[in-house]
């Protein structure tokens, strides 16, 4: 029963912040960011997300940045999650690199 829940949080919570980024690269021309997974913890109490960056050149400094704006980003999910949940997840944001870590094995198995 508690999993249901998790995964629902977890989606509801992906998709937001999806829009979130979303609204705010399209200040930002040449870069894509987008939510490839959200975990929440089994008390709700923190949330890690992992983010894909294209180009990938800039993922450090995007998730970096990121970081220094949780706070915010976490307000701003707050606002669109307030009648959804009644505690807002602490962020934890992660750079996701399964997209290079798949070119690297394809690069790989094409030798």
């Amino acid at each position: 029963m508690e999993h249901t829940r998790q995964s629902k949080i977890e989606r509801l919570i992906q998709k937001e912040l999806s829009n979130i980024f979303l609204e705010e690269t399209r200040k930002t021309h040449g870069m894509m960011l987008s939510v490839s997974e959200c975990r929440v913890s089994p008390d709700l109490s923190y949330c890690t997300a992992y983010v894909s960056v294209f180009p990938s050149e800039k993922a450090d400094e995007t998730v970096a940045n990121l970081n220094n704006n949780l706070r915010s980003i976490r307000f701003a999910l707050g606002q669109r999650l307030r009648y959804q949940l009644r505690i807002i997840p602490e962020l934890r944001i992660f750079k996701d690199d399964t997209l290079n870590y798949m070119e690297r094995i394809d690069e790989l198995l094409k030798k």
